[in-house]
């Protein structure tokens, strides 16, 4: 691959050439080439359609893929873009977009002062992580910041419940409705693209469809999306299905169901029954899911979900760092207690949950109506290998090596799928107006390289990533420039006056 300056005068800033480019449709792949101006590609084309010498820079693939920049549908990275804005977990597997504020969980509109937030909210960190009142601080952070790749962030409902209950083991009163639907308001005018629950959650869990659906449907009003961890994804899925559905179509919102999975060994094998209805319901209302490649989920380590019937590793302990990746079990042995005292001494923690079938997630990611969302967790100091791994295992596993889709489709459920579902103009395709988003690999090379003993490992086959125009990072030498901005509402228009 080269990448050339022109000596002529330039009619692109960049023009790359000999491409097996992916256009983000599903639509099959094609031999071309393409233009970026500015932000934006001006010109997609077959091959030798633009013009020799038309680009300031000249890039010949030759014969790697070109895509769309991976967006990552179900994220809590909504502190790491503010800290660690090179993103190199995200940007290195040629992420260009991260939707936060997930499960319930986002940074903005709370403020817990000297006081520990309770978990879930202990995933963004502790308490001086929460130091924005209202949404329009967290984007201005976000943009001032200038973060490697864009951001979308939900609101979660968790951070609006903290921010106005005085008891959030309850359901919320009616004025204190009122006041979540005026943060709603807030948000959705600087820039928020929906709402999260995390009914799983018992900062959450109180809250019931007549809470939830005066909210949901303010959102709605303003062009939100609605996205949702469950009540339950173990033994009372059906129902749980049910009432998120019930939910959405109350709040006339389009609905994403948040990593999809039948939890449990009791349930191995239900998505037989949970994808039809789903998929049904998609006939008449609005709805997707995000789902990861992998087995296992993460989460804060949770007495109830302690058992034995599945293994857990610990992501990280406060009073036993020492323990982190360690398995529940073999701590339990050693300590020579059960798994249920163990896990009391390591809290506060979070694990890794080995809880799902590989049959399941393979049903789960070739639905029509599944996104891709990595669900990594930056925070924990042994993360799961979904955090640096997602999208190339996707690519180069389930498509290209075990034939579970094309990659064609592989990509679009990252780019095109996920860009539609959460309104993100200009976005996830390749397309002559679009933001030139775009990412570089291999299609022969690409695949994950984190493991849940090794978790932090960059993957294979990602050439460079290129983010509004500017390439950002390159493989061996890392993030090159920070091009990324808030995205998706009215974001663009509001801070850059996009039409």
């Amino acid at each position: 691959m080269t990448g050339e300056p022109n000596t002529k005068v330039p009619g692109y800033d960049r023009v790359f050439r000999n491409a097996l480019i992916f256009d983000g449709s599903g639509r099959a792949s094609f031999l071309g080439e393409v233009a970026i101006k500015g932000e934006r590609i001006a010109m997609v084309g077959s091959a030798g359609s633009i013009p020799a010498g038309s680009g300031a820079v000249e890039e010949d693939l030759g014969g790697l893929a070109l895509a769309p920049g991976f967006i990552d549908s179900h994220t809590h990275d909504d502190r790491l873009v503010l800290d660690q804005p090179d993103m190199l977990p995200k940007i290195s597997q040629g992420v260009t977009t991260v939707v936060v504020g997930n499960c319930g969980i986002s940074l903005a509109p709370v403020i817990f002062g000297d006081k520990d937030p309770p978990p879930p909210m202990t995933l963004l960190g502790g308490s001086q992580a929460y130091e924005f009142a209202n949404f329009a601080a967290y984007a201005s952070r976000v943009n001032s910041t200038r973060p490697a790749v864009n951001v979308a962030a939900l609101v979660g409902h968790s951070a609006l419940r903290l921010a106005t209950m005085k008891d959030i083991e309850k359901r919320a009163s009616d004025s204190e409705i009122a006041a979540m639907c005026s943060l709603a308001d807030e948000a959705m005018d600087n820039g928020a693209t929906g709402m999260s629950t995390g009914l799983f959650y018992p900062t959450n869990s109180a809250a019931d469809i007549n809470e939830v659906v005066p909210i949901a449907a303010r959102f709605a009003r303003r062009g939100g999306v609605y996205a949702t961890h469950m009540r339950d994804e173990f033994d009372d899925i059906l129902n749980s299905i049910d009432e998120t559905l019930e939910t959405a179509g109350k709040a006339d919102i389009p609905l994403v169901i948040s990593h999809h999975k039948c939890a449990g060994v009791n349930n191995w094998g239900r998505t037989k029954q949970t994808l039809p209805k789903i998929e049904g319901a998609s006939e008449h209302q609005c709805v997707n899911l995000d789902a990861y490649p992998y087995s296992a989920g993460s989460t804060y380590l949770r007495a109830e979900l302690v058992t034995d019937t599945y293994p857990i590793h610990i992501a990280w302990s406060q009073p036993y760092p020492e323990m982190q990746g360690r398995a529940l079990t073999d701590i339990a042995t050693e300590w020579g207690v059960d798994i249920h005292e163990t896990a009391r001494r390591l809290q506060p923690a979070g694990a890794i949950y080995f809880q799902m079938d590989e049959a399941d997630v393979r049903r789960v990611l070739s639905s029509r109506l599944t996104m891709i969302g990595s669900d990594g967790l930056p925070h924990d100091a042994h993360p799961h290998p979904r955090l640096w791994g997602t999208f190339p295992r996707v690519i180069g596993h389930y498509a290209r090596d075990e034939g579970l889709f094309s990659i064609e489709t592989a990509i679009h459920k990252m780019t095109g799928l996920t860009a539609s579902v959460f309104r993100l103009r200009d976005r996830g395709e390749i397309r002559a107006g679009a933001f030139a988003d775009l990412v570089v690999f291999d299609p022969a090379r690409i695949i994950d390289k984190a493991t849940y003993d090794e978790p932090l490992q960059y993957s294979d086959g990602i050439v460079s990533v290129f983010v509004n125009g500017v390439r950002s990072y390159v493989s061996g030498a890392g993030v090159l420039e920070r091009a990324g901005r808030l995205v998706g509402g009215n974001s663009d228009k509001l801070h850059h006056g996009f039409e």
